[in-house]
């Protein structure tokens, strides 16, 4: 559980706007600093099992909302994980897809037809 002071500078950094509590950037960044908390807390209490297991809820909690924003607002995205410095998966990085795979080279009605050829 977070300090009220420690959970209201985060507010204050990540909110959007003036009234702003509950964006999905504010959960995010008040996420990520409970989790690295428990992990600190995990490492000198190893058999803590009831607190591993809510560690796993936060962290879950999180890449559910990270990818509702990546989805949402990209940029917003982008800017998030570059200011709480977190990993993202290689399977999440966009990837720019080939030009092949947009425009193939041959229209798809001679590839039938060679093979119907062929056959």
């Amino acid at each position: 559980m977070l300090d009220k002071k420690i959970k209201e500078r985060i507010i204050k950094k990540f909110a959007i706007h003036e009234n702003d509590t509950g964006s999905s950037e504010v959960q995010i960044a008040i996420l990520t600093e409970e989790i690295r908390q428990l992990t600190e807390h995990l490492k000198t209490h190893k058999k803590d099992f009831s607190s591993r297991r809510g560690l796993l809820k936060k962290v879950g909690e999180r890449r559910r909302l990270l990818r509702y924003l990546e989805r949402e607002n990209p940029d917003s995205f982008e800017n998030l994980v570059k200011r709480l410095k977190l990993k993202i998966a290689k399977r999440y990085e966009k990837k720019e897809p080939l030009v092949d795979e947009i425009l193939p080279e041959e229209p798809l009605a001679s590839i039938v037809e060679e093979t119907a050829e062929v056959e």
